[in-house]
């Protein structure tokens, strides 16, 4: 395991800045008040105390608070005048820092160089901005040897004013590209700032900054959540807060960027931010409107230039690509982020191999772009190139050791020889050596059905050898995806690479494995079909259409949440619903999104057929939007479809919405089903709300479970079996036919209780405690098919428990199902049973009884190896011996 260079620590930052204070010279005392005003984000009283400001501190007051608020001509106009305080030395860095601000760079250079020539207070800031426009212009070199002089500086033991520090920290964290261990001195540079000026945010955003730069969320909230603690409206912090949620998978970004727009509306940074939220959603219109307007402020911004370029890629203008490529490539030739940017966009939209090609273009103009080498290797592994991306990301590391996502992702593909490859004409499936035993048959049987079913009702294949991952732990699952722990998905599809969590990585029952794998099945060839540019709501709501199309009980279903989320507007329209995976409104918003999006393929496969779903694929493949294809494929325009849909799921869900929404008190979205409010648990003050509200589903679930607790049984099934009419299709948990299965077992009506289980299980697809219970009910009622049903189905979702397979392979034999049979005993024998000589000869006889009999002499053969005496298996042998059945 890569034990690797020590990530970042706080390094007491935190706890120095409550310790130290910081003298105020006597001479600086009036601008106290001026000055904290300023960290405090008070930027009109800056500007009113400072509107007659003559002497330097005073001027650069009130430039930094015009530069927060985004003023930067009126700063160039203060301090540009011949006759102004620019003629001053001391001022110039504050002139040039303005004029950075807009793009006009060789003016910027030339007042930073007066500034240290004149030897002004602030030199050393003049100096560090100077390198980085050297840096900015691609003359590295001579850039790097401006930044290597700031060592020197740190280490001459002279007297450091919180902006020197700045200034060296600020140097030597461009110096750590080169020479990574630079990136802790930096660290502590930033620290020392901090703590001479206290309250001044600049040092805190840098070090929220550096963090987020190295994945490390938490230290990056805890720095730009300090800022916000005392200027809430400080620009940067909140960008830089908006930056760390959406690293999270958090909701609140876009707020964030816009307060920091409205401190700063020329916030080139926070413009392009959004922009970027705004191709997620593939709203090219908007995001081309926040690139301009940047580029409108700044002309020379490479982060603006990129982000153009990467609007006219993901819109598939590649000539306009070209366009804006070139104007970034002419300010910086050697600009590796412009391919860095589009690569990473690209992977927004699912682009992979795309994204290997740009990220390959990246690493070419910069050999030392750590975030280029990283952006490669990690999409190589995506698309399936393990051994190359492999190699990359060790680069990467080598250059950057401290990034917590390249770390996480080398450690995972340490762990990489605990598995086994399993090889097929259509897949390689890698299923870790602890369950590989169990879980093959399964995975390469459902796999194959996948491939066979999607095939036929999509008319296309995906990209073969499909690469299937199935992860024991969740935290490495999440690590393959995207480099974290973390994520709370089940699996991902890269197109024909597909991961996902094992049975084993959540807790029994919590989810259906075959299920997950059917549905990124789907992603293969959703991505396949339309070269990788279908909308990630499209692809999402068909592969959860899939899963109930292959069996009816798989994937997502109506609740009251999304019923309600639904009728008060706060689920976006068809038109719409990318917004609610790419920035949620509310932490259940992309569940029911999931949910959403099925709905809208029921509809449309119900209307117009499984061909007009083609047709929007190859559509996707072909450039066309979402608008275009639903005016000529189901010849609706963006409104009508809206409302068709509409109509559409309140007529086939009446009676739910009627049982949910209709004329109720409202019912906040946090609150589960059943849960009918505070204070009423008894069974009469339930019994007065469900008389009061009859129609309420939820009030009469909440009294059937009341009565049921109590064993007052007979009232319950009544209450029971209104719920059920309110909401016939309900599959929480704990729901209608659970309660009835209660009461019939209560009475000893056994085969009425095994059908109500039956029910409750066709309504969720990871009821295992409830298919065992059935499997027991059937068998004592004799009835050997209907426990044959159960016990597949609770396998099917939790395949490790050693009796379910036994007794599941006895009933298949009996049915003449000699296959499933087989594949029951291969799980058993990988279960490792006390007895393992009979498990490999019941495994034998499967064999034997499925027309195999090599493989079945090879299992007689290992349970001889540990019994050489068992009867059965001799004789056995001998019978395939003799070839006699």
């Amino acid at each position: 395991m890569r034990r690797a260079t020590r990530r970042f620590a706080a390094i007491g930052w935190m706890v120095g800045l409550a310790q130290i204070g910081a003298a105020v010279p006597a001479a600086a005392q009036d601008l106290a008040d001026t000055r904290r005003a300023l960290y405090e984000g008070r930027y009109a009283d800056v500007l009113r105390d400072t509107r007659s400001a003559e002497s330097p501190a005073a001027v650069a007051l009130r430039v930094r608070a015009l530069l927060d608020t985004g003023e930067y001509d009126d700063a160039i106009r203060l301090l540009g005048g011949p006759a102004g305080p620019a003629s001053s030395p001391a001022v110039e860095r504050w002139l040039g820092e303005a004029l950075m601000r807009v793009g006009r760079l060789d003016e910027a250079e030339a007042a930073f160089a007066r500034a240290e020539a004149g030897g002004a207070p602030d030199a050393l800031s003049a100096r560090v901005r100077r390198a980085e426009i050297l840096y900015l212009r691609g003359r590295t070199d001579d850039a790097f040897d401006l930044f290597d002089g700031f060592i020197d500086v740190y280490n001459s033991g002279r007297q450091l004013s919180a902006d020197d520090l700045l200034a060296v920290a600020t140097a030597v964290s461009y110096l750590g590209r080169r020479t990574p261990v630079l990136f802790q001195d930096a660290l502590k540079a930033y620290d020392e700032a901090a703590a001479a000026a206290p309250g001044d945010p600049r040092p805190l955003v840098a070090i929220g900054d550096l963090f987020l730069a190295k994945y490390n969320g938490p230290e990056a909230h805890a720095a730009y959540r300090q800022v916000l603690a005392t200027n809430g409206s400080h620009p940067d912090a909140l960008l830089g807060e908006a930056r760390t949620l959406e690293f999270d998978g958090a909701p609140g970004t876009l707020t964030l960027a816009n307060d920091a727009l409205d401190t700063n509306p020329n916030h080139v940074a926070a413009r392009l931010f959004l922009a970027r939220q705004q191709l997620r959603t593939e709203d090219y219109e908007q995001a081309r409107e926040q690139v301009d307007e940047a580029l409108a402020v700044n002309p020379s911004s490479l982060d603006a230039l990129s982000m153009l370029a990467a609007v006219h890629y993901l819109e598939g203008d590649r000539a306009a690509y070209a366009a804006a490529r070139d104007r970034a490539l002419t300010l910086n030739p050697a600009w590796p982020d412009l391919f860095n940017t589009v690569a990473e966009l690209a992977v927004d939209t699912r682009k992979y191999a795309e994204a290997v090609d740009l990220a390959r273009q990246a690493v070419e103009r910069d050999s030392l772009s750590w975030r280029g080498w990283g952006i490669l290797g990690t999409n190589q592994l995506r698309i399936g190139l393990i051994e190359t991306g492999q190699a990359n990301l060790e680069r990467a590391f080598a250059g950057d050791p401290y990034s917590v996502w390249l770390k996480n992702n080398l450690d995972l593909l340490d762990t990489f020889d605990q598995y086994r490859v399993i090889e097929t004409p259509r897949f390689e499936i890698m299923l870790h050596a602890s369950e590989a035993d169990v879980l093959e048959p399964y995975v390469v049987a459902v796999a194959e059905e996948a491939f066979a079913a999607l095939s036929e009702r999509y008319g296309a294949v995906p990209p073969t050898p499909i690469r299937l991952e199935l992860y024991p732990r969740s935290a490495d699952f999440s690590v393959r995806t995207f480099g974290l722990v973390g994520l709370g998905a089940l699996g991902v599809s890269f197109g024909s690479t597909l991961v996902m969590d094992s049975p084993s990585a959540r807790e029994r029952g919590a989810f259906n494995w075959q299920s997950t794998l059917w549905h990124e099945m789907a992603h293969a060839f959703h991505l396949g079909m339309s070269d990788h540019n279908v909308p990630r709501w499209f692809s999402e709501g068909l592969a959860v259409r899939e899963q109930r199309v292959a069996r009816p009980w798989w994937g997502h279903r109506v609740t009251p949440l999304w019923l309600q989320a639904w009728d008060s507007g706060q689920m976006p329209p068809v038109s719409q619903l990318n917004d609610a995976f790419v920035r949620p409104a509310f932490p259940e918003q992309v569940i029911l999104a999931y949910l959403q999006g099925s709905l809208v393929f029921d509809w449309i496969e119900t209307e117009w057929g499984i061909e007009a779903i083609r047709a929007f694929l190859t559509g996707y493949r072909d450039g066309r939007s979402t608008n275009e294809l639903a005016r000529d494929v189901l010849g609706l325009s963006t409104s009508a479809l809206d409302d068709g849909f509409d109509r559409y799921v309140r007529d086939r869900f009446d009676r739910e919405f009627a049982s949910t929404t209709g004329g109720l008190a409202p019912t906040p979205l946090s609150r589960a089903a059943g849960q009918v409010g505070p204070g009423a648990t008894d069974v009469e003050s339930l019994r007065t709300q469900a008389r009061q509200r009859p129609g309420d589903f939820d009030a009469r679930l909440q009294l059937a479970r009341a009565l049921v607790r109590e064993e007052r049984f007979d009232e319950a099934e009544n209450e029971a079996r209104e719920a059920l009419r309110l909401f016939p299709t309900y599959g929480g948990p704990n729901g209608p036919w659970h309660l009835l299965a209660a009461v019939h077992e209560s009475r000893g009506e056994s085969r009425q209780a095994a059908d109500a289980l039956r029910a409750a299980a066709a309504l969720d697809e990871s009821a295992v405690p409830v298919l065992m219970r059935e499997a027991e009910l059937r068998r004592e009622l004799g009835d050997a098919e209907g426990e044959r049903t159960a016990l597949a189905r609770a396998v099917e979702a939790w395949p490790y428990d050693v009796g379910p397979h036994e007794r599941l392979a006895e009933l298949h034999a009996a049915a003449g199902d000699t296959r499933a049979a087989v594949i029951e005993r291969h799980a058993v024998v990988g279960l490792e049973p006390a007895d393992m000589a009979e498990a490999r000869y019941l495994l034998a006889v499967a064999l034997r009884d499925d027309d195999r009999p090599d493989e079945a002499r090879t299992q007689v053969l290992r349970a001889l190896e540990i019994a050489p005496g068992y009867d059965a298996a001799l004789e056995l042998l001998l019978e395939l011996r003799g070839g006699a059945r």
